[in-house]
């Protein structure tokens, strides 16, 4: 019998003949994905995960890379005295040797490695070090993931166009990229610490920091009526997501994002105004 002209195909049966013609573009896709998610087929966390990995295919390394200035690499002819400290301090399990500056990295140091060197008084750095994975700063995310499943590494060095260092990825930031933040014991996101004193002088602040705590904390006025935490201010003040490393200035309070993906954002490193010189203090 002949469907009735006025029969209007369901979700199942559009789902249907969406994935037996194939979807015929990446917006199509998204479309249609979006779709199973509010006919509750699928739940909000895969949804993420899809929606990351397919924006992976399109994302740089130097989207997502720490940038060159707050890389924490350890110098080779550093004695352990002075490495010991400084890798449970960055608390990283990888991190660059270089010789001189920047730009000559050696290799990677595995902070594990040093649990059996630590009372080694002939230990020198160069033997213990791991090759170093470099790549350029136009690499697909999709294929970096895929080169660090084959290969096993889980950090690379990542240089511009001229040869010299832009900064370091690691498998973690790529799969943040696609799954969402990840935390462990070491992380700065932990729930109990909000708000830490960096060692620049400059102070660490989660995303999720209530306005209230935050006015408290640096004695501003940021009115929470519109907002509740910090990355609400300055997502209603952007407009948009900001980019690790982007700038935000806000009545004098300056915030660089550390910390974000596309979806959401994390940490925060935030300058306070100076105060105006007293006029009334000679020179």
């Amino acid at each position: 019998m002949d469907p009735s002209p006025s029969h209007k195909p369901g979700f199942l049966e559009r789902l249907s003949l969406m994935l037996l013609r194939e979807p015929e573009d990446r917006e199509q896709l998204l479309h249609l994905l979006h779709s199973a998610y509010e006919k509750n087929l699928m739940d909000a966390d895969v949804l993420t995960i899809i929606e990351g990995a397919l924006a992976s295919s399109e994302t740089r390394v130097t989207d997502v890379m720490v940038p060159r200035a707050q890389m924490d690499v350890i110098h080779v002819d550093k004695p352990l005295a002075e490495i010991l400290p400084q890798v449970i301090e960055a608390a990283h399990s990888r991190f660059p040797v270089v010789d001189g500056d920047r730009d000559n990295v050696l290799g990677i140091l595995l902070a594990k490695d040093l649990l059996r060197v630590q009372t080694d008084p002939d230990f020198e750095v160069r033997g213990w070090l791991r090759p170093a994975v470099f790549i350029p700063e136009s690499k697909r995310l999709n294929v970096l993931l895929r080169e660090f499943r084959v290969s096993r590494n889980h950090m690379a060095i990542v240089v511009n166009e001229y040869g010299g260092v832009a900064g370091l990825v690691t498998i973690e930031d790529v799969l943040e990229q696609i799954v969402g933040d990840i935390e462990d014991e070491y992380d700065f996101d932990e729930a109990h610490d909000n708000i830490r004193l960096d060692s620049t002088g400059r102070y660490r602040v989660k995303a999720r920091t209530e306005i209230d705590d935050f006015n408290a904390a640096f004695e501003t006025t940021f009115s929470d009526d519109e907002f509740d935490t910090v990355g609400g201010l300055i997502l209603r003040h952007l407009g948009r997501v900001p980019k690790r490393n982007e700038i935000v200035n806000i009545d004098g309070v300056t915030f660089q994002v550390l910390r974000a993906d596309s979806r959401r954002l994390y940490t925060l490193l935030v300058d306070l105004p100076k105060p105006a010189p007293d006029a009334s203090q000679p020179a």
